[in-house]
């Protein structure tokens, strides 16, 4: 990697991520893929290495790593399987808005568990009819004395029905404009009247739990609330303002890994009476992949140290590491199954998968088309 690390400390760390990346999580990456099964296995191995630590402060027994550490690590993962590095993306993803809003006593209860892995998270935004335009939402929050009941669903949830702490957006006042009546909870995963709906079967990431999240009279206590009633919003968009990075990590190290794999067979591939590395075509090609990555890498670490430094302009930067990465990670995965051919086609050549890995970085934690928006309105305002 061209951009040094910050401190010896980190880079033994990601030392190690790297050699558990290619001894442990690539040779399970095909079967991940093959069965659409939730790896319980990487699961625990990014536990038990202190992975899933690494967003929560010292306090609550994580590790306190700087956002760019955590976007290396993700980056690193992806490289050889974007599934395992989800569960990681996923963690912060779901416990950052108790981080950001959550009360001493909601971070002491919840924080710990989720650090050392033994609990998961998930990240409660999405309906049905509500995407892009979280103002659409229809679950509905209603106080009750010293409890809230929820009403409505979720869908397009990771880890859904495997999460323990679901951090869930609903209305609790119907009548304020836009977006100001939503309001954030935390919902445990065994309160009575929430249960897991229908689970997805997609093109990529199939090993990462996918699905709807229902809520029929579940009744939750009212120090669940994060932050204040109206507040939720807030909340969720200063959540993935500070997560985008991370799939744009997710992005690149998947773009990473499909030229790796692409270089290594120009080089072993022989046509005309010599290697294709040697054709200028494909020279030209490989050339344009390591470009394209090397300026998505610069501008990915850029955002992430922006973040680290408190930049109160950081959104914009965010956004455009979101976007760039995902885009670059589409284009190079598909360069790399065309130099691989007819080979870059099938399974056997893990290119394919990352191309399908790949796409759901356009989409999800807010579509390419949303993160010019942020990024239009961000040029304008200033």
């Amino acid at each position: 990697m061209a951009i040094k690390l910050r401190s010896d400390e980190d880079q033994m760390i990601l030392g190690m991520v790297h050699d558990i990346g290619v001894q442990r999580i690539a040779p399970r990456a095909a079967e991940i893929d093959k069965t659409g099964e939730f790896p319980w296995d990487m699961k625990a191995l990014l536990a038990e290495q202190g992975i899933l630590g690494m967003p929560f402060p010292e306090t609550y027994g994580g590790s306190g790593s700087s956002e760019e550490m955590i976007i290396r690590v993700i980056e690193e993962i992806s490289r050889h399987c974007a599934t395992t590095a989800l569960i990681l993306c996923v963690q912060q993803l779901g416990s950052l808005p108790i981080l950001l809003a959550g009360t001493p006593e909601q971070k002491a209860r919840f924080l710990p568990r989720l650090a050392s892995g033994e609990w998961l998270a998930a990240f409660g935004l999405t309906e049905p009819g509500s995407g892009s335009d979280a103002g659409a939402m229809q679950t509905r929050a209603e106080r009750k004395g010293d409890t809230y009941v929820l009403n409505g669903m979720k869908h397009f949830i990771t880890n859904a029905g495997l999460a323990h702490v679901n951090v869930i957006f609903a209305i609790t006042d119907p009548t304020a404009p836009g977006t100001r009546g939503i309001s954030a909870f935390i919902v445990e995963q065994s309160t009575p009247g929430f249960r897991l709906g229908h689970v997805e079967h997609k093109m990529g990431i199939r090993g990462s739990q996918t699905g709807e999240l229902l809520f029929e009279d579940c009744v939750i206590p009212a120090e669940n609330l994060l932050g204040r009633e109206g507040e939720g919003f807030k909340i969720a968009m200063m959540t993935l303002d500070r997560t985008r990075p991370g799939v744009g990590a997710q992005a690149l190290g998947i773009a990473q890994g499909a030229l790796d794999v692409a270089v290594n067979y120009a080089k072993q591939r022989v046509q005309f009476g010599k290697p294709i590395a040697e054709q200028q075509g494909i020279q030209f090609m490989l050339a344009d992949m390591a470009t394209a990555i090397e300026a998505s890498r610069q501008l990915l670490y850029h955002a992430a140290r922006m973040i680290d430094d408190g930049a109160p302009n950081f959104s914009r930067f965010s956004a455009m590491a979101k976007l760039y990465c995902s885009d670059t990670a589409i284009k190079v995965t598909n360069d790399a199954i065309q130099i691989l051919g007819g080979y870059g086609y099938m399974q056997e050549f893990p290119v394919e998968r990352m191309m399908r890995d790949a796409k759901i970085c356009q989409i999800y934690e807010g579509t390419n088309q949303i993160q010019r928006v942020v990024i239009a309105r961000d040029l304008i305002k200033g």
